[in-house]
């Protein structure tokens, strides 16, 4: 038992959990003003293909992750405009990202790289591992919190971030109006349009980072199809967490969880098959627990009441 549950299992937790929890947050903002993006998937595998495009073009992490943030803002605005101005229904703009996003990044791969399934360069430099002063020295604790990409750490101080704007701050209380009620929002002068489509392009830039630790903070490589369904897995940790930041940590931690002892069930003669399906059967089970009413209605949003 001591080897199952033991420091590099919860340090896996870690690293797994952060795309889908960098994604979820955005999913989460999406939410907050009245638009169900199930787009998410797609955002985050055109980031972790932009952001191995990045390292390829200028050899530099930074810039890979800055390049990965442009080019998934743009698609994030194109949904956003679509959405908010064509007044389509958000599910169905979200639902043809994501095909739109598998399709281009498979040819993108063959025509940028000539490749064919996958990419790696031996040459090519990750996110760099960071050591915390102090913590890493700590038996067991260092293990689990010291030595991870950057990308982690501030997914953590994200989400810090995000409870505090979203329940402490007037812009916050401006933003959730939005999504509560767009008329009375409007009704006394504030921008409705220009709150949506910040929240839509902070979303895009959450499932950017997201895919950046996917393709450079985990493997250094990218593979057609590589997000494996995080992103639907994102999107019902922000359900799940009621778009709360702090609830959808909880929730994108219990996923990660699950993930990562999968993962660690290999190791004992288990069939892979059975234990790759072990984060997608807690997804499942998850959604049986979720009734509130409240959100469901919110998302419903999507298809034009809150426009």
């Amino acid at each position: 038992m001591q080897q199952l549950f033991d420091a590099a299992l919860f340090g896996s937790t870690l690293r797994i959990m952060t795309p889908i929890l960098l994604a979820a947050l955005g999913g989460a903002l999406c939410s907050r003003v009245g638009l169900f993006n199930v787009g998410l998937e797609g955002l985050v595998l055109i980031g972790a293909f932009s952001a191995i495009v990045g390292n390829y073009l200028f050899g530099n992490v930074l810039l890979a992750v800055i390049f990965s943030i442009i080019i998934v803002m743009l698609f994030s605005a194109l949904f956003a405009f679509i959405s908010i101005n064509l007044k389509a229904n958000a599910i169905v703009v979200g639902i043809s990202l994501n095909f739109l996003a598998a399709g281009l990044t498979t040819f993108a791969l063959r025509a940028i790289f000539d490749v064919k399934g996958a990419y790696y360069d031996k040459d090519m430099k990750g996110l760099p591992k960071w050591d915390i002063p102090l913590i890493k020295d700590i038996p067991w604790v260092g293990d689990v919190f010291s030595g991870h990409s950057p990308l982690i750490y501030l997914g953590i101080l994200i989400v810090i971030g995000l409870q505090f704007y979203l329940f402490k701050s007037v812009s916050g209380f401006r933003l959730r109006s939005v999504g509560e009620n767009p008329v009375a929002a409007q009704s006394i002068g504030i921008k409705v349009r220009g709150i949506q489509y910040g929240a839509v392009l902070m979303c895009g830039v959450l499932c950017a980072l997201a895919g950046a630790q996917l393709s450079l903070g985990q493997v250094t490589m990218f593979t057609e199809g590589m997000t494996a369904g995080r992103g639907f897995i994102a999107l019902v940790a922000t359900m799940l967490g009621q778009a709360n930041p702090l609830g959808v940590m909880g929730s994108s931690v219990l996923f990660g969880f699950m993930e990562a002892f999968s993962i660690r069930l290999q190791g004992f003669t288990l069939p892979t098959h059975f234990t790759q399906m072990l984060p997608y059967i807690v997804t499942l089970v998850a959604m049986f627990f979720f009734k509130d009413r409240t959100y469901q209605q919110d998302a419903l949003k999507a298809g034009g009441s809150s426009r």
